[in-house]
């Protein structure tokens, strides 16, 4: 079974993945008349669920709805760009921690090789 930590790492990419393709999907939609963005949430769910155990952390889900501030009522392509963006880096940096993690784990197998 995965450490708690690593549970975190992976929900947090599932998190991260379905935001980029709400964003994807937002930039597309960007000449749309009266489409309203839609957005992910899903660190705080997994930041309180870290208190509270594996179990916890494996029943987080991404949350997806409409933007609900009405001054986002209309998209800017900018902003979806730089979501873009940042969700990529983040979701490179987590795939680059389960890595090493995993790698750290395998050092007893391999012998130090």
């Amino acid at each position: 079974m995965p450490s708690l930590a690593t549970q975190m790492v992976m929900k947090a990419l599932d998190g991260l993945s379905e935001r980029a393709s709400v964003t994807a999907q937002n930039i597309a939609n960007a000449g749309t008349p009266n489409y309203r963005p839609m957005r992910v949430t899903f660190e705080d769910a997994l930041k309180a669920a870290a208190g509270k155990g594996a179990k916890a952390v494996q029943a987080v889900e991404p949350r997806v709805e409409r933007d609900p501030d009405p001054k986002n009522a209309t998209l800017r392509l900018d902003m979806e760009v730089a979501t873009a963006s940042t969700t990529a880096l983040r979701y490179e940096a987590l795939v680059e921690i389960l890595n090493r993690r995993t790698q750290m784990d395998a050092l007893p197998l391999s012998g130090n090789r």
